[in-house]
Parts: C-alpha cells; structure tokens; sequence
C-alpha cells in the first residue's frame, strides 16, 4: 500500500465524517427553522451534502457512474430550490394581499 492511498483512504473517512456532522446540522435547521425561507436553504443545503457523499462514495470505490449520479441529483437540486422560491414569493404575495385588504377595510371603518 502505497503513501497516496493511504492518504487517499483517510481523506475519504475524514470527507465522510465531516459530511455527517454537517447532514446533522442542515437537519437541525430544516426541524428548528423559524421560517420557510431558513428550511429552503437547509433542505438545498441537504441536496449539496448528498452530492458530496455520493462524489466521495464514488472516489472511494472508483465506480465513475456515481459522479454521472451526483450530477443529475445536482439538476433535480436546483429544480426544486427554484420551485421553492416561487412558492414562497407566491406565498408571500397572496399574505401581502392579504393583510392590504385587511388594512383597506380597517381604514373604511374608521371613517
């Protein structure tokens, strides 16, 4: 076993670990989020960590389709982020028209 593999060896466990206790982290926040927009962020955050667990599985076994995997997870990542953003711009329009109607009819009533 030469000295790069074995460099290469622990650099994969060292990547893994980190990509746990970071996985960890982005759950905590998609849970414990107060707002929609923090548990957008998290669950994108959630897709780039899986992307870097499938590179790093794929480094580690050699077996090159997981970074063709890795990056069709990439494409269907950055869908739903953008999905996720125009749900809550939609969301955030129909509160907005919401509370104007709410003021319109609470200065009707006070004249």
């Amino acid at each position: 076993m030469s000295l790069s593999s074995v460099i290469l060896e622990w650099a994969t466990w060292l990547t893994l670990a980190v990509l746990c206790l970071a996985f960890l982290f982005a759950v905590w926040r998609v849970i414990l989020g107060p707002t929609l927009p923090d548990r957008v962020v998290a669950l994108d955050m959630l897709v780039v960590i899986a992307i870097g667990f499938i590179g790093a599985i794929g480094i580690k076994t050699g077996y090159t389709l997981y970074i063709d995997i890795a990056l069709a997870l990439g494409l269907v990542g950055f869908l739903a982020t953008v999905a996720f953003a125009r749900f809550t711009l939609s969301l955030q329009g129909k509160l907005q028209l919401r509370q104007d109607a709410r003021d319109a009819g609470n200065q009707e009533g006070e004249t």
